[in-house]
């Protein structure tokens, strides 16, 4: 195996990680608006803000699964034990020793078990979750005739309300492991320009120099 640096984040993956983000802290910062947490905002505007803010999420959402789909980048995502123990050890205490991180980047696999696991995690359950409950409570004057609109509706709120927050945790639990494991640029260059050191085969480095010469360095 041969490490080399490699394109493994697209144009579009890169521009929807930052935008994704960049979405969800509006939303974060509209919704606590909204719930009094902060008076920056007025509550109509919060309002405003939110929903503008969602819509575009739920409309990158339906691009990246498009994308996913007919790429096959969603392979990346399929859940695996291989290593998951030994990454689970290093985030938890290993590092502190300064240790290695023990994972290294595949061409075919760029995240480790605790990542998939994680990152399907999220867009099987929370993101859904999330999107199904923001979509039901924008939507309750189409559904507010029906009996019990009323108690569903608060349900919706709370369900709404614990993913956000559960969201929000795993986005304050990224930032914090970006800084394990080595300097954090180099944590974040990668989906800034896309390259990051990945293991190779004799073969895939072959493939990569003969077909995607842009994509190797």
């Amino acid at each position: 195996m041969a490490t080399r640096l490699v394109m493994i984040y697209s144009r579009f993956e890169r521009f929807w990680h930052w935008t994704q983000m960049a979405l969800i802290m509006l939303l974060m910062f509209s919704g606590f608006g909204m719930r009094g947490l902060h008076d920056l905002l007025p509550f109509d505007k919060a309002v405003m803000l939110h929903t503008v803010a969602a819509l575009a999420l739920v409309l990158l959402w339906l691009f990246a699964i498009f994308w996913h789909l007919t790429t096959g980048n969603w392979r990346h995502y399929v859940p695996s034990t291989r290593g998951l123990l030994a990454v689970v050890r290093f985030y938890a205490w290993g590092n502190l020793k300064g240790e290695r991180h023990p994972y290294r980047k595949a061409y075919w696999r760029k995240h480790n078990a605790p990542q998939a696991l994680t990152y399907l995690g999220l867009k099987l359950v929370l993101f859904p979750a999330v999107w199904l409950s923001g979509i039901a409570y924008l939507g309750y004057p189409l559904w507010d005739h029906l009996g019990g609109a009323s108690g569903a509706l608060s349900w919706v709120a709370l369900v709404h309300v614990i993913a956000a927050f559960a969201i929000l945790a795993f986005v304050i639990i990224h930032v914090y492991l970006l800084t394990l494991g080595g300097p954090l640029r180099e944590h974040v260059a990668p989906m800034i320009n896309g390259f990051d050191k990945v293991d190779l085969s004799a073969e895939e480095e072959a493939y990569l120099q003969r077909d995607e010469p842009g994509h190797i360095r």
